[in-house]
């Protein structure tokens, strides 16, 4: 298929372009300096001048505090960019797949969310993601993930193997639980859904939970460390505080793929020990 990903200077959006191209793809990938996703203008002259079977949008403002402090920029690009994306295949008869998050959710549930659980976005960052699902249609699928660490960009796994060699002792939240996510796993489920242009909303994630503190441990064990390095705290002792809130429970239960009987992905720790791996090698 020909396939338009746009924020491929980051983790998933590279590791998406990579494997799609090894599948035999025409893959058209852009980042932000090449497509301003928040332009109308600019996304419907991309979609209809390159005429692709499929949009994948990758791309976001997921800096989650500081969306915080400028509502504006957080409504424009991850709210208007889905809505004219969702205008321009439709006149091109492109298929959309639309990036979302498990912060749309406020934690507050003492199970799983599954896809029809009702978002109630605790920061501007959730609200402005839940607005471009809404942007995006039902027609379109939205590919709910979360904890995404992949080789390219920037993520959890980088910082840990980055601090583990620069001091004695981390400390990071016992009281915030999800699904670790690797770009590794999460690109190809996005093709296939893509190529069979599923709707609706899917819940995709690796499976298995933890909270940020026992995955810190599991990342600093595969690095060869010793996990007792790492300590934990509660997100109220967070020093400095962070502007926006964070679910205590973002652990996405992914029932669509299973009902639909499409093999979940594997449990995080195989794709994690890969990436450390890969990082260390």
């Amino acid at each position: 298929m020909r396939i338009l990903i746009t924020g491929a200077g980051g983790q998933l959006g590279h590791d998406l372009a990579a494997h799609c191209t090894a599948m035999g793809d025409d893959v058209i990938a852009t980042d932000r300096q090449q497509l301003d996703i928040g332009d109308r203008d600019t996304v419907h002259g991309a979609v209809a001048g390159l005429r692709p079977d499929v949009v994948v949008n990758t791309a976001a403002w997921t800096a989650v505090d500081a969306c915080e402090g400028d509502r504006s920029r957080a409504f424009r690009v991850n709210a208007l960019g889905p809505r004219w994306f969702r205008e321009a295949t439709d006149l091109c008869g492109a298929h959309l797949v639309q990036l979302s998050t498990d912060y749309v959710f406020d934690g507050d549930l003492d199970r799983p969310y599954h896809e029809w659980d009702v978002p109630r976005p605790p920061s501007v960052y959730g609200r402005s993601k839940l607005a471009g699902e809404h942007e995006a249609g039902p027609s379109s699928t939205v590919v709910r993930t979360s904890w995404v660490s992949g080789v390219a960009g920037n993520n959890i796994v980088k910082t840990v193997l980055r601090l583990v060699a620069e001091r004695p002792a981390l400390s990071f939240v016992d009281d915030q639980r999800g699904c670790p996510t690797f770009t590794a796993d999460l690109a190809p489920m996005i093709r296939r859904l893509a190529i069979d242009r599923r709707s609706g909303v899917h819940h995709v994630t690796n499976q298995g939970v933890a909270s940020w503190y026992e995955f810190v441990r599991e990342v600093v064990s595969a690095a060869g460390f010793d996990p007792d390095l790492v300590e934990p705290i509660s997100t109220a002792d967070l020093r400095p505080p962070r502007p926006a809130p964070r679910p205590a429970n973002s652990v996405l239960d992914n029932v669509v793929l299973r009902e639909s009987g499409i093999p979940l992905l594997r449990h995080y720790r195989e794709p994690l020990r890969e990436l450390v791996e890969a990082l260390t090698g």
